[in-house]
């Protein structure tokens, strides 16, 4: 099959990238002139493990292809992903001026049948919005607007794409579902479902997915944070929780908050939704703010420890994505810590292995970003981790307690055990746990 993917980001690069894979020959397409240029280079534009080998493949093989030029990658697909950003507006709507631009562009090239899909995460009735202005110019014998939203989690999307749980389509149409149906059938011949729907129910399946999980999440935190006053153990509770069949062990690790591209806008969004149809939300208004007040934890333990003002302390930061294995610090919970500690007058030191280019575009040079997790450490009064990284999970404790002006850990993620962490001689503090270790003096 011909397909044209619209947009070059997250989404759509590996939207594209893995239906050629699949034997489709795919053109991308995005109005940033150098975007386009470095990906006819071979040179990838985002961080995602497994991607590399494939672009490269599909590319090198003419499958996978990238230009500027909407009118010419139109004109050859018989399928249309619309890939675009959805970026929250002040209200917590979805922005979705990308989506409709290009469908007004879109009426006016399409000359014969074409599936138009929606790709982005959009708000329930936007695939009648689009129906509705590609209308205008387009008759409606000539086009499909579907709903078909993704699942992918930054860092394993390749696989997610590649092997899906399920797949969600929204259609009425019986001649956009059996060419659907076509599409994505090498990705489920394992028996993974693909469920076909109203295009409504769609677009709600993507956000009410979202949205439980980050629910998951704040509910998990708000346990941390009870189990500290109370002297539990927030591990043992997850355990004991996770066991039961009826709730299952994902999403239930506490930390200092959620964040990325697809949670913090979603739930936004669909508290949003929620409102414009005069429904009080009001689980998904505890998440947000529950998981507002969780990113600055971190931030708070450190200045409970060390006084409010910071000035002349020096804090190394380990992890600056929003998550391992990417290099997004979309709404990241290392930013909020970031900025708290400068705000209290803390020097900051900072390493993360993929995000570093990102975090210097956005801090610039308020803060020293280190070669590797060990300079972070030079001299400093106590290490923040913010980002669960492989890397850090088994460092050497001995060069730590060299490097460091004092043996202080304020982890985020509870990667080390406790009772190691008091044999090693570390003043040790962690999410839902009691603090370990002698202070120092």
């Amino acid at each position: 099959m011909n397909l044209a993917v619209i947009g070059t980001g997250y989404v759509g690069l590996v939207t594209g990238t893995c239906f050629a894979e699949t034997g489709n020959n795919v053109t991308c397409v995005d109005i940033d002139v150098n975007k386009v240029e470095k990906l006819r280079n071979g040179e990838i534009t985002i961080y995602e493990p497994g991607l590399e080998v494939l672009f490269e493949r599909n590319s090198r093989q003419g499958r996978l292809k990238f230009t500027t030029d909407l009118k010419e990658a139109v004109d050859t697909a018989q399928i249309i992903f619309l890939a675009l950003p959805t970026p929250p507006g002040e209200d917590g709507s979805a922005d979705l001026s990308y989506i409709m631009g290009v469908a007004k562009q879109l009426s006016l090239l399409i000359k014969d049948y074409k599936v138009i899909i929606d790709k982005s995460t959009v708000p329930v009735g936007t695939a009648e919005k689009v129906h509705a202005i590609i209308a205008e110019h387009t008759s409606e014998d000539l086009f499909d607007v579907v709903s078909n939203p993704e699942f992918l989690r930054e860092g394993v999307a390749v696989e997610d794409f590649l092997k899906p749980d399920r797949v969600v389509i929204g259609t009425n149409s019986d001649r956009a579902r059996k060419i659907m149906k076509q599409l994505y059938e090498p990705f489920v011949r394992q028996g993974n479902p693909i469920y076909f729907m109203d295009e409504r129910s769609a677009e709600m399946t993507k956000y009410a997915a979202n949205s439980y999980l980050a629910t998951r999440i704040s509910f998990m935190n708000e346990i941390a944070n009870l189990c500290e006053r109370v002297g539990a153990n927030v591990d043992m509770v997850r355990m004991g929780m996770g066991s039961d069949t009826r709730i299952g062990k994902r999403f239930l690790f506490p930390g200092v908050g959620y964040g990325g591209s697809c949670f913090p806008k979603d739930v936004q969004a669909l508290a949003k939704t929620a409102n414009d149809f005069a429904y009080n939300f009001n689980i998904l208004n505890a998440v947000m703010g529950v998981n507002d007040k969780q990113r600055y934890t971190l931030a708070d333990k450190i200045k409970a420890y060390f006084g409010d003002n910071l000035s002349g302390r020096t804090i190394g930061i380990w992890g600056l994505a929003f998550k391992p294995n990417t290099d997004d610090i979309r709404e990241a919970p290392a930013l909020y810590t970031i900025e708290a500690l400068l705000e209290a007058g803390a020097t900051i030191k900072a390493f993360d292995p993929e995000a570093m280019e990102n975090i210097h575009r956005y801090f610039g040079d308020r803060i020293e970003l280190c070669k590797d997790q060990y300079e972070v450490l030079i001299n400093a009064d106590a290490l923040a981790i913010v980002t669960e990284w492989s890397v850090f999970r088994t460092p050497s404790f001995q060069v730590m307690k060299e490097l460091m002006k004092t043996e202080i850990i304020f982890d985020g993620r509870n990667l080390y055990d406790l009772e190691v962490m008091a044999e090693l001689g570390f003043h040790y503090h962690s999410i839902g746990r009691e603090p370990v270790g002698k202070k120092p003096a």
